[in-house]
């Protein structure tokens, strides 16, 4: 056993058990134990209670795979692992983090002899089923060390993994991924509404959205989503108009600038999102008493 994953939230935790299916016994961790151990308990995994407890765990050279919230938990597990770690032994970033933090990480490892690989880990919930998209940035001996648990994780031994390149293309490139996610995510928005606000035409969005599962050019696994929470519920009314947004927008937004390569779309839907989070309220006051100013209209007061 070479292999342990730290953090089992949603993402995590789920990998664990395809990997379970798949036949690998693996060491997890966990901020709180009783989550591994009940982990253990259904997979067979063995839970370690902190860091020094899954590197004796496990045997040399050891792949160290982190779920954990990009930014300053990876680090702080970096700090931890790095210094009880062998050279030969590799981390494994899986949070959605920041594509420029991979290199500087990289040359940290380095340092203690251990290799550093980014991935890029896509499919949510439904990955322990699916599988899950995974794009990883690495050396060419890394890639060949991770291929079986690459083929475990996802939805088919070759398909739905890819060794993107060096260290930082797996975040990189799933970076873009969210961007792409954010635009069709607003599209379908923008679309839907429009077709729930057209008087007159009582369209049932429902039966549009499974309408557009067979054969239309729109058609996806997101449509699918769609169209199982509209056949419960169409009106949302329970559901309050705020999208919160993980980062990786934002950075697709400023590698579009930094390269000078146009991602209106993209953008675009970041700021709707921006939006929903009550960011432009104050811009909308302003502009309805600039209005009021030069036109004389009437200001909505709240």
């Amino acid at each position: 056993m070479e292999f342990g994953i730290v953090g089992l939230g949603r993402m995590g935790g789920n990998m664990a058990r395809r990997l379970a299916r798949q036949g690998h016994k693996i060491a997890v961790l966990n901020r709180s134990h009783e989550v591994a151990e009940a982990l253990a308990a259904e997979t067979g995994h063995i839970a370690c209670p902190d860091y020094a407890s899954l590197v004796n765990a496990l045997a040399a050279p050891r792949v160290i795979w982190l779920m954990l919230p990009a930014g300053a938990a990876t680090g702080a597990a970096l700090d931890t692992l790095l210094p009880l770690l062998s050279p030969g032994d590799m981390i494994v970033d899986g949070a959605n983090g920041h594509y420029v933090d991979d290199a500087p990480r990289a040359a940290r490892c380095a340092v203690h002899g251990v290799e550093f690989v980014d991935a890029g880990v896509s499919g949510g919930v439904w990955g322990l089923d699916n599988g899950y998209c995974i794009m990883f940035g690495g050396s060419a001996a890394a890639a060949a060390r991770l291929q079986p648990y690459m083929q475990a994780l996802a939805p088919t031994p070759t398909t739905g993994w890819l060794h993107t390149g060096p260290v930082g293309s797996g975040h990189y490139t799933k970076m873009v991924h969210n961007g792409i996610e954010y635009a069709m995510m607003q599209a379908f928005a923008e679309g839907f509404a429009l077709m729930k606000d057209k008087p007159g035409f009582n369209l049932d969005m429902a039966k549009i959205a499974e309408l557009w599962q067979h054969g239309s050019v729109v058609r996806s696994w997101l449509l699918d989503l769609t169209a199982d929470f509209l056949a419960k519920d169409q009106t949302l009314e329970a559901i309050e108009p705020f999208v919160s947004d993980s980062g990786e927008g934002r950075w697709t937004a400023l590698a579009s600038i930094e390269q000078g390569i146009p991602t209106p779309v993209m953008t675009l839907a970041l700021m709707s999102r921006f939006d929903s989070q009550g960011r432009a309220d104050y811009g909308n006051k302003m502009l309805a008493k600039m209005r009021q100013g030069f036109g004389g209209h009437a200001v909505k007061e709240g």
